[in-house]
């Protein structure tokens, strides 16, 4: 929202609530500016004692009228905000919302407790004009209030509230600005235009909490941000941390991981000592090799101030932001830095596995799709980034050599397999690359189709070896699956309820090397999403990831 908040703080100062409502109604908004004759404004101002009444007849010679028919949904965007403001009045009969006769304020105080407490969101508070808000708020319960300090205080309130839940529900930013691979959909409806009025009408305040993420992470992301916040302020976590040093002494490490994670404790263990324990969890938290040991990559984590913690969090906050606000009950989530997949089911999580993701000089991109087919014996025609970066180069220096080794055949437009020593650099892109089904099939023997523009799918793999890495990132975009036979028949035999497709059925069926397509008959949605922090095994607490694409600062520097 493009407004001028030094300008309008003058005009406050002035008493122009006129302008006010004028600056944000139709600044930065690609409408016509509306006219408000000077002795309009004057005669606004010049009263000085509140009803009900006053208010409503003011707010209304200030404030355009609303066609109640238009598309009630309101899309993101400043012309969204500012007809949502202007019919959040018109639906209340141009009444105050947020102030009662007796000057009391209870619903303006909660409004500003719950903006406070949007630190633990990742958003600056002072986005809504909080500090501004309180000065207002201390001349609206004043005994000796002017009309225009009123008007003031309720619009400002107003428009506070629709800003915040539109943040919460959309994102501070768009998804298209925020990362250019970010193509996961968001379908959430704000309509927070209606809830203002019906504060208005029932005098009761409706919480800021309807709009955030309902995702299980970003509960769990909100109660990180206040342990990092809390331990911004630890004395005694600050000073560990400025004596910590490769060589640190056991004693030490044990008391600085316990000051910031509480939650780790070592048990009996023959071959791990207490620290080593420690040190263990800690790096499971950090997302690093669980060495127990204070090697370099635990080091560097260590030496994390809180800070850059909540950094990290606050992006990945607004990533869920940038989502369905509801998880379905029955869905896939592969959370790309995690590089692991989780089928959940009637929201318990049945299902899950280590993946292989897009390496970073061909990342997966975030997305949503649902998945439609799976396929046993797949074959696999070569995608064009792929042909051109590795076939290509493979086919030019070795020749037939590099497609025989490959199992692959090049075919031209109609199905006929070309001799190899005719394709060149320049007239390779005449012919289709098709890999036949088999152990060697670059997607292995089980795919899972999610149809999206970017031709992103699941799929097995005959590259096992990668699965026991930590970094996993290796894949030239689609997602590469540990255990792919698992979820083929979880999802055929147990969702879809075909008998005959048990986890043995379908290790027959690889024998045949005949391709079958299975049509799902409930498609199971699939959100393939970049995020750098997610939760642990145990729901309770959040894992700290590396961030593979190098996308966090990126963001957090345009948030």
């Amino acid at each position: 929202m493009n407004l001028n908040y030094k300008m309008i703080t003058n005009f406050y100062k002035q008493g122009a609530i006129a302008l006010l409502l004028w600056a944000f109604l139709y600044s930065s908004c690609g409408e016509k500016q509306m006219e408000i004759p000077t002795e309009k404004i004057n005669e606004v101002f010049q009263s000085s004692n509140f009803s009900q009444e006053e208010f409503t007849t003011q707010l209304k010679t200030l404030l355009p009228p609303i066609d109640t028919n238009i598309d009630s949904t309101f899309k993101q965007g400043i012309t969204s905000l500012t007809k949502a403001f202007a019919l959040a009045y018109q639906l209340n009969d141009y009444k105050a919302i947020w102030i009662d006769k007796d000057l009391k304020c209870e619903r303006a105080n909660s409004l500003l407790a719950e903006l406070d407490s949007l630190r633990f969101e990742g958003i600056d508070r002072e986005h809504y004009q909080y500090s501004l808000l309180k000065e207002e708020l201390k001349k609206a319960t004043d005994t000796k209030a002017s009309l225009s300090d009123l008007i003031s205080f309720d619009t400002l309130c107003t428009k506070a509230y629709l800003l915040a839940s539109h943040d919460l529900l959309l994102g501070i930013i768009s998804s298209k600005k925020g990362d250019t691979q970010w193509h996961h959909s968001n379908d959430s409806v704000w309509k927070a235009y209606s809830a203002v009025a019906a504060i208005g009408k029932s005098h009761q305040y409706s919480s800021l909490n309807e709009y955030k993420s309902k995702w299980g992470v970003y509960a769990i992301l909100r109660e990180a941000s206040k342990h990092y916040s809390s331990l911004k302020e630890n004395a005694k976590l600050l000073a560990l941390k400025s004596e910590l040093n490769i060589s640190t002494s056991d004693s030490l490490l044990t008391a600085l991981i316990q000051e910031e994670m509480p939650w780790l404790s070592a048990g009996e263990n023959d071959s791990l000592t207490a620290t080593q324990q420690l040190i263990r969890g800690y790096q499971y938290y950090f997302a690093q090799r669980l060495t127990g040991k204070l090697d370099s990559p635990t080091y560097r984590r260590m030496q994390l101030m809180p800070d850059a913690v909540l950094k990290q969090i606050a992006v990945n906050q607004e990533r869920l932001r940038w989502m369905n606000q509801n998880s379905e009950a029955t869905n896939i989530i592969v959370p790309l830095a995690l590089m692991e997949m989780f089928l959940t089911r009637d929201n318990r999580t049945v299902l899950h596995m280590r993946t292989i993701v897009g390496k970073p000089s061909r990342p997966t991109p975030s997305l949503n799709a649902p998945m439609v087919n799976v396929v046993i014996n797949p074959p696999w025609g070569v995608p064009p980034t792929i042909l051109k970066n590795d076939v290509v180069p493979g086919l030019m220096k070795r020749g037939g050599a590099y497609l025989a080794r490959k199992g692959l055949k090049a075919y031209d437009r109609h199905g006929n397999v070309v001799n190899s020593s005719l394709i060149t650099g320049t007239n390779y892109k005449r012919y289709s690359y098709k890999q036949s089904p088999g152990a060697r099939n670059a997607l292995g023997v089980i795919k899972f189709n999610l149809p999206n523009k970017w031709d992103i799918y699941l799929h097995d793999t005959p590259h096992k070896e990668d699965f026991p890495n930590r970094n996993r990132a290796k894949s030239s975009g689609c997602i590469r699956l540990q255990n792919p036979r698992d979820l083929g028949a979880y999802i055929l035999n147990e969702m879809e309820g075909n008998a005959q497709l048990t986890r043995n059925d379908i290790d027959t069926i690889v024998l045949t090397r005949k391709t079958q397509y299975h049509n799902l008959k409930n498609r199971i949605p699939v959100h393939i999403v970049y995020l750098t922090t997610y939760n642990d095994s145990t729901d309770s607490h959040l894992r700290i990831l590396d961030d593979i694409y190098k996308r966090d600062v990126i963001l957090f520097n345009k948030l």
